[in-house]
């Protein structure tokens, strides 16, 4: 009689008897930060700071004239000097009060006119094709027309910023609206929930993302239209500083000027994105590797 021997078991080893010690652990590094070893700053400011060191290059040895450009040691002492008697401050306040009346009168036209056309196919009937129409007129080209209608006092400066931040915000809140998901609208309605709490629930939370970026997008045209229009038989503001520093030939003037619509443009969008954090915070997004 036979006897049948069983396969020998294969011993487990006792991972209970390893120490951590044992064990050659590597800390797991995110891909995206294992080539970050200079700051981000650093590299962000980088750019700027070669360009101002080979403009100042370029001015010390002669080869960029300062009639042509003032070099960057010179517009920073101007600047300094209209800081201090106080003529760039008053002009910064008087060019952000137009700043601010045209957003605020195109915020309410072109978001309007937007909600108009978007919700309603009679509204986009009547709307949309003027508007379209309006859009491809180059605001510049109203200015006489502006001057005619309202004088020369403020009203044309803050008409044309209106116009110009109106085109912008209404094709980016119609696109947002008409963006949204069918599919997002049917369910809401399976929910019971009514036309007006479709669109305070759905539509409007749906079309924001577009409505911030039309909001970014105004706010740059509202400073090139503030440009134009304060060369309009002005006696205020950063454009009347331009047109007179012209008269001289002052170009230091000039780049001074240029540096405060840049950095009132850079802080005016640097508001809006926080603001996007802010209402955005639902909607997950990609931020670069």
């Amino acid at each position: 009689m036979s006897i049948s021997h069983a396969p020998p078991v294969s011993e487990e080893p006792d991972i209970s008897s390893v120490s951590v010690s044992d064990l050659d652990l590597q800390p797991l590094v995110p891909t995206s930060s294992r080539h970050a070893r200079v700051p981000r700053w650093l590299r962000r400011t980088t750019g700027p700071v070669l360009l101002l060191a080979l403009w100042q290059l370029l001015s010390s040895t002669g080869a960029l004239p300062p009639d042509v450009l003032a070099s960057p040691s010179r517009i920073a002492r101007v600047g300094a000097d209209m800081l201090a008697d106080g003529s760039l401050p008053t002009a910064m306040g008087t060019s952000l009060q137009r700043v601010a009346g045209g957003l605020l009168f195109g915020l309410v036209v072109g978001t309007g006119l937007a909600l108009l056309s978007g919700l309603f196919r009679i509204g986009e009937d009547l709307v949309d094709a003027p508007v379209q129409m309006l859009r491809t007129v180059p605001f510049v080209g109203l200015i006489p027309l502006f001057i005619i209608w309202f004088g020369i006092g403020e009203a044309p400066k803050v008409a044309i910023i209106t116009l110009g931040v109106t085109f912008p915000l209404y094709l980016n809140v119609y696109a947002g609206i008409r963006g949204v998901d069918a599919q997002l609208i049917e369910a809401g309605e399976s929910l019971g929930l009514s036309r007006w709490g479709l669109v305070r629930h759905v539509v409007l939370p749906g079309a924001l993302p577009s409505a911030m970026t039309g909001l970014r997008y105004s706010l740059g045209i509202a400073w090139l239209a503030l440009v134009f229009a304060e060369q309009v038989n002005a006696d205020s503001g950063i454009g009347f500083l331009m047109v007179q520093a012209r008269d001289f030939l002052r170009t230091d003037v000039i780049v001074v000027c240029l540096v405060v619509y840049a950095f009132l443009g850079l802080l005016a969008d640097f508001i809006v994105r926080s603001l996007e954090k802010v209402l955005l915070q639902w909607r997950p997004t990609f931020t670069g590797r």
